[in-house]
């Protein structure tokens, strides 16, 4: 039997929506305690949202859809319901961070969003491993 928690307790949709409020602040440069500030919440309730620890009303959510300039419908985009964020390595979870707290990061997610052909996308992810990857060090 699988385990749904009580009904108000976040699930992965909660966790994925908080990441990316996160990734849209980061992105527009805004801090924590300013979103805060426009939504009329504590930096550390928002700080839950982005976390996923607590849930997001849909008024609220509209509230952030508003102040990060994006449609709400953006909170969903390409949600993978198999995908649980909160099931990632501890590993994984800083290379997000780090990932997405550089403004590199932030451009080359961009770009790579602005990228339609599919085929076109796995060749970059190729060579941004061939390019990372110890041996491309040596060479």
């Amino acid at each position: 039997m699988v385990d749904k928690g009580t009904p108000r307790s976040p699930n992965p949709i909660d966790r994925y929506v908080g990441i990316r409020i996160r990734l849209r602040r980061r992105v527009m440069g805004m801090s924590q305690q300013a979103l805060a500030a426009k939504l009329g919440v504590t930096f550390q309730q928002l700080q839950k949202y982005e976390n996923g620890v607590n849930r997001i009303g849909a008024g609220r959510l509209y509230e952030l859809a508003r102040a990060l300039g994006v449609p709400v419908g953006y909170f969903y985009e390409d949600f993978d319901p198999a995908v649980d964020p909160s099931k990632r390595s501890e590993e994984e979870t800083q290379a997000i961070s780090v990932f997405i707290g550089s403004r590199e990061g932030v451009q080359l997610a961009q770009a790579f969003n602005r990228i339609d052909d599919a085929k076109i996308r796995r060749h970059i992810l190729q060579l941004t491993n061939t390019l990372g990857s110890d041996d491309s060090q040596d060479a």
